[in-house]
């Protein structure tokens, strides 16, 4: 391995390599679905080769999640080969039910709802001619085990939308089997592609796939500059802390904001703007916010109702208010652009307020009722964003 290739990297372009010699190569093909086969057997040979590829990769894992601020850790999640001791067992009783049929020395379930392009059911595969397992069975004993062993009452299935149809099948087996009752929800969560300025599937230049944490170093040089040429007196060490929230943020709104079932296109220039409808743009309205608090000493206020408010100050108030219904409703659809929807509206109802009704040279009682508003756009905004796993600087 050549000096300073990750060994993820090493394993990518020996992935590559691979993919490439089982689509030309017949005979290594099948010597590759011989290893899936003996992987799935327990092989100690192959079980050791494969755990040093697993520890590798959750290594690069880790990086990335601790650099996102992704909460998970090992213990939360389980991989495919949690299941591998199930898959028989799994097998056994589809066949048993008479939900699996042989088919061409294949087990398979044929749907009772979905038609293929030639009008016959959907297969589903349970189990190979050669004894392997892919992704349908091992996606059937998960179902399984987090209905009958966690207990689970709502299920969700975050993936490209292009495995609409694989989820479709799963769910019908699972009902079938009795496992997927009317009292437990299984939903795909599907969503769109990435795009790069060309309007195609993003890409590199040579034309492979672009790595999260190049996106992420672009995303953070750029912000870096709209935050120096925005506050060109900030302290280098604090600049650079300000710039990783900004471009970790921008590259997080970006892809929540839009409809998770649109496509859309990665723009890094329009990402870190600090003006439209931007995770920079956000963060920075809070940074106003605490701004203005600070200059009023943060003081503890005390509302007067009785006084007349500004209209201003009442579609902001009203704007307040829906913050919970907006959560509810984000939390049933399962669609988070309506909260980045939300958030910006604020940000921009904010913003017509305080340009209308002076807040710091207002006399009281009137002072404290603006001031009690800022507050409260100010913890909105900071809790909306953290839904989204964005921070919300207190300068910028």
């Amino acid at each position: 391995m050549a000096a300073g290739t990750s060994a993820v990297s090493a394993l990518d372009e020996l992935y590559r390599a691979a993919r490439a010699a089982f689509d030309a190569d017949p005979e290594f093909a099948e010597r590759s679905r011989k290893r899936v086969v003996a992987l799935q057997s327990g092989d100690p040979d192959t079980v050791a080769r494969w755990k040093e590829i697993v520890a590798e990769s959750e290594k690069a894992f880790r990086e990335i999640y601790d650099r996102l601020g992704v909460l998970l850790t090992p213990e939360d999640s389980v991989g495919e080969s949690f299941y591998n001791p199930m898959l028989a067992d799994v097998v056994a009783e589809l066949t048993d039910a008479g939900i699996a049929v042989e088919d061409d020395g294949a087990l398979v379930i044929f749907s009772d709802e979905v038609t293929g392009p030639d009008g016959k059911p959907a297969p589903l595969m349970v189990r190979k001619r050669d004894g392997g397992y892919g992704y349908d069975t091992t996606d059937l004993a998960t179902i399984r085990y987090r209905i009958q062993q966690l207990k689970a009452d709502r299920l969700l299935y975050v993936t490209d939308y292009r495995q609409a149809l694989h989820f479709q099948l799963i769910f019908e087996a699972a009902r079938r089997a009795g496992w997927l009752t009317d009292d437990i929800e299984a939903t795909h969560v599907p969503y769109g592609t990435v795009l790069g300025r060309d309007g195609r599937p993003f890409k590199t230049r040579s034309g492979g796939t672009v790595r999260l944490m190049d996106l992420l170093d672009d995303a953070v040089a750029r912000a870096r500059q709209v935050v120096h040429e925005k506050n060109p007196e900030l302290p280098a060490e604090e600049l650079d802390r300000i710039a990783e929230q900004a471009g970790i943020g921008a590259v997080k709104y970006a892809d929540l904001s839009t409809s998770r079932i649109k496509d859309y296109v990665f723009d890094v220039d329009r990402m870190v703007s600090f003006t439209g409808n931007t995770g920079v743009y956000l963060q920075y309205a809070h940074t106003r916010i605490r701004s203005i608090l600070r200059k009023a000493g943060d003081p503890e206020t005390t509302i007067d109702p009785a006084v007349e408010l500004h209209p201003a100050e009442r579609a902001l108030a009203l704007e307040l208010d829906d913050y919970g219904a907006t959560l509810a409703a984000v939390a049933e659809s399962l669609e988070p652009h309506k909260l980045c929807g939300y958030l910006y509206d604020l940000a921009r109802d904010f913003t017509a307020f305080y340009e209308a009704c002076p807040v710091l040279n207002a006399e009281e009682p009137v002072r404290s009722n603006r001031l009690a508003l800022c507050r409260l756009t100010a913890r909105t905004l900071h809790h909306g964003l953290g839904l989204l796993g964005i921070s919300a600087p207190e300068r910028m």
